[in-house]
């Protein structure tokens, strides 16, 4: 005779992963854009709330010159990770034995990083930026300038070395320059979104094991980034907000379920969101640049702060949710997420244009990935009681490529997490879960390719709280 685990003698193990099981590191991913309380029996509604605390410390590199990329160990960054938290609610009902809809909300991807001290801080002082950057050949700004001042009336005409010299001084002050007009200012990003999906499924088949579903989603995105301190070069100081803006894509999947064995799969889709975003910008080497070639201080500052809209395109990803009952008090699943980040760039105009004057008509992108991220989870729940389970994981993300940006110098993790689910009545149900995370030893990088910053040994944890409600 074969053996039946059907779903109500499971059902306190179910939703004890899901709590903290799907919160990532590589590139800007954060909630796993989850959708499994989309496939709950009956109708359905959670609130989750989620925690992140990661210690990410490292290096920055004691060589300054924007020329040379040769790394050098210097000192240390300390923690640069901010904790960050985020909401996710979803409900379901069914309009029949046929159809279903839904309505999700998450918060997708975010970042929130904080340089407080090392090359990431802008100091202030020009003499010792200039000393830094030429390592200790110039020890001021009025050697500096006095060396411009022998060589800038032969200017196009003097020998290769010379010229290369003049062009290195002048670069070098300028540097220094732009990195005091924010003194005592530290590197710092935020990114924040927000997205609403509507789900209408289908089941099909004989019994209605199958289930197509589908639907729009609209998703939010923010972000401001301050570039401060000599490990930047000549972006130091630069400064952008991207201002709120909304835009849709959709959702797409299919999913099988078999009751007998608690057994559900599901393969979903999420497009590609366009935004269109209004974003202001400033730069203060090109004020510096401007100056120096006889703009008005109006004309200068006209220069180095732009608002203009340019384009984000937020990934597509691929999700594959499965469970499996192994007994009638034993549940298994597996969660895969593919995302490819290698295809997400973030591409200010006033900052990619004024990196076209050393980098070439394409310019360089403030943000990119080299690699995309596979995420696998994989679970066992066990009820101990009639109305308690406890749940554990195993993790790994492969992370977005090493080297990485230095705004989250992490590459990937391995992760353990352990939950915990009570029924508090045959309906209400709370849920909490945690998990621990070693993050992959990364260098941070600049778009240029110079190596800043050496990340190692680093961790995190993730905490995560559940109420939810299932009735027939």
């Amino acid at each position: 005779m074969r053996t039946t685990f059907h779903l109500k003698t499971l059902a306190v193990a179910i939703a004890t992963l899901s709590v903290a099981s799907m919160t990532n590191a590589a590139g800007l991913d954060r909630s796993g854009q989850d959708v499994t309380a989309f496939f709950q029996d009956g109708t359905y509604a959670e609130a989750v709330y989620t925690y992140i605390d990661a210690d990410v410390s490292g290096y920055d590199s004691a060589n300054t010159n924007p020329s040379q990329n040769d790394y050098v160990r210097g000192d240390k960054t300390g923690d640069i990770a901010e904790s960050y938290d985020f909401f996710r609610y979803g409900v379901k009902a069914d309009i029949n034995d046929t159809f279903s809809i839904g309505l999700l909300y998450d918060e997708p991807f975010g970042a929130a990083a904080e340089y407080t001290q090392s090359n990431f801080v802008s100091q202030g002082d020009v003499d010792a930026s200039i000393a830094s950057i030429t390592n200790g050949l110039v020890p001021s700004l009025a050697a500096a300038e006095g060396a411009i001042d022998s060589l800038a009336p032969f200017d196009g005409s003097l020998p290769a070395e010379q010229q290369a010299q003049l062009d290195s001084l002048r670069g070098a002050v300028a540097v220094a320059q732009a990195e005091a007009s924010t003194a005592g200012e530290n590197t710092n990003v935020e990114v924040r979104s927000q997205s609403l999906t509507g789900i209408l499924g289908m089941k099909f088949g004989a019994n209605k094991n199958f289930q197509i579903y589908g639907g729009p989603v609209a998703q939010r995105t923010q972000s401001e980034t301050k570039l401060r301190g000599l490990a930047y070069g000549p972006a130091s100081g630069y400064t952008s907000n991207s201002n709120p803006d909304m835009d849709y894509g959709y959702i797409a999947g299919i999913a099988y379920s078999k009751p007998e064995i608690a057994l559900k799969a599901a393969l979903t889709y999420r497009s590609e969101i366009d935004h269109d975003i209004q974003i202001s910008e400033s730069y203060p080497l090109v004020a510096i640049r401007a100056t120096a070639a006889g703009a008005t201080p109006e004309q200068a500052a006209a220069a180095a702060n732009r608002n203009s809209k340019y384009e984000i395109t937020t990934p597509k990803s691929v999700n594959f949710d499965f469970q499996t009952g192994i007994n009638p008090t034993t549940l298994a699943t597996a969660k895969v997420r593919w995302v490819p980040w290698s295809d997400f760039v973030i591409t200010p105009p006033l900052y990619n244009d004024t990196s076209k004057i050393s980098y070439g008509p394409d310019g360089l992108n403030l943000v990119e990935y080299k690699d995309d991220q596979w995420m696998v989870e994989l679970g066992l729940a066990k009820r101990v009681a009639p109305a308690l389970a406890i749940s554990g994981t195993v993790g790994w993300d492969s992370g977005a490529g090493d080297p990485t940006t230095s705004l989250g110098p992490v590459e990937g993790y391995y992760s353990v997490g352990l939950g915990a689910k009570y029924n508090v009545t045959e309906n209400w149900a709370v849920s909490a879960g945690g998990k621990y995370l070693w993050f992959g030893d990364a260098k941070g990088q600049l778009p240029s390719d110079k190596i800043v910053g050496d990340f190692q040994d680093n961790d995190g944890y993730i905490a995560g709280v559940k109420l939810s409600y299932q009735g027939k």
